[in-house]
């Protein structure tokens, strides 16, 4: 869809320390040719921190760099991929009691990897619709700290999972970004590859995240191939991609840059980069090879790295690129209208 008086008005991240691949090899929990193949050189670890705190701290940070007064948000949308907090609580609840805030439509969106630009795209809605909301705050915060989890190989040998937090502040009056246009899909044939063969009526303990990468491998095993597989996903992408650009009316070569979930850099020049005709140096490889995946909070971790070191300037179009089980594809452009005060 093509997206006008949407400005992205502010953005905060919230990362701790920095733990490195070399580190995790001397550790004896990683392989040293899994960095080799992907890439990838470390990612974040927030330990004790809750993923609701990090999604907190994050929106205190934005809310911090904006002028915009508190009081004119109305509406706050929050996603995680891994937990957030009890079964039965609402962590839309405990991150605006944290933050002050009162009186707020609340969303809490499961989308996976793809939740805050699946935040983005009811946002839109919110500020060009009906309710004619003037500034809404996305959240999302993830902790991967688990005994459960493997950081590092636990979702397979692209990904070093990351810890961490990041907030969008919209506006539909001012930012240092406009929001051109977004297009999302789904592909319901590739649904299973996440689900596995788990009974869909619940009659023991909840399953645990914790065999994904089990479960999508058996997938490829036994319904899909993982070519088939990686070609399906790849050119349902591509054609989400295509009509984010084309709702955007900029063509591949306008962009400065293209900013994918932080994985294994020859899946991103393999699935996005070369079909779109450009050289790596023009995705956020560089960023997110380090930062770790942080579920839906890369795109905008990388954004924020973007704006805030002046690696995009003003007029530069900036295309964000996420994906979720089920299969879910987001494509949004943006448009850098001023860099603001706390870059550089």
């Amino acid at each position: 869809m093509r997206v006008e008086n949407v400005h992205i008005n502010s953005l905060g991240v919230a990362l701790h320390e920095w733990v490195s691949a070399e580190q995790a090899v001397a550790d004896g929990l990683l392989s040293p040719e899994v960095p080799t193949a992907n890439g990838l050189t470390g990612t974040h670890v927030s330990k004790d921190v809750p993923a609701v705190d990090l999604a907190v701290s994050a929106a205190r940070t934005a809310l911090e760099r904006s002028k915009l007064d508190p009081e004119e948000i109305t509406s706050h949308l929050h996603s995680g991929v891994y937990y957030q907090g009890p079964a039965g609580s609402y962590p839309p609840g405990y991150i605006q009691r944290e933050l002050g805030l009162e009186g707020l439509s609340a969303l809490y969106l499961q989308q996976g990897c793809n939740g805050m630009l699946g935040a983005l795209e009811v946002a839109i809605g919110q500020i060009t619709g009906a309710s004619e909301t003037e500034a809404v705050l996305l959240t999302t915060g993830e902790n991967f700290t688990s005994p459960e989890i493997d950081r590092w190989t636990g979702y397979g040998q692209s990904y070093f999972l990351g810890d961490g937090g990041a907030a969008v502040l919209l506006s539909a009056e001012e930012g240092f970004a406009e929001v051109r246009s977004l297009h999302a899909g789904l592909l319901p044939a590739l649904e299973k590859w996440h689900r596995g063969d788990a009974p869909l009526l619940l009659r023991d303990e909840p399953g645990s995240m914790a065999d994904m990468a089990e479960r999508a491998e058996r997938f490829t095993e036994t319904e899909l191939s993982l070519s088939e597989t990686l070609e399906r996903l790849s050119v349902f992408d591509l054609g989400v991609i295509h009509r984010a650009l084309v709702d955007a009316d900029v063509n591949a070569s306008d962009l400065a840059k293209v900013v994918p979930i932080h994985m294994d850099g020859r899946m991103i020049e393999y699935s996005v980069m070369t079909p779109l005709g450009l050289p790596m140096s023009k995705s956020s490889f560089d960023i997110g090879k380090g930062v770790g995946h942080v579920g839906g909070a890369d795109v905008f971790l990388s954004l924020e790295r973007l704006v805030r070191t002046r690696e995009v300037g003003t007029g530069d179009h900036v295309l964000l690129i996420s994906q979720g089980p089920g299969w879910i594809c987001t494509a949004c452009v943006v448009t850098i209208s001023e860099l603001p005060t706390w870059s550089g």
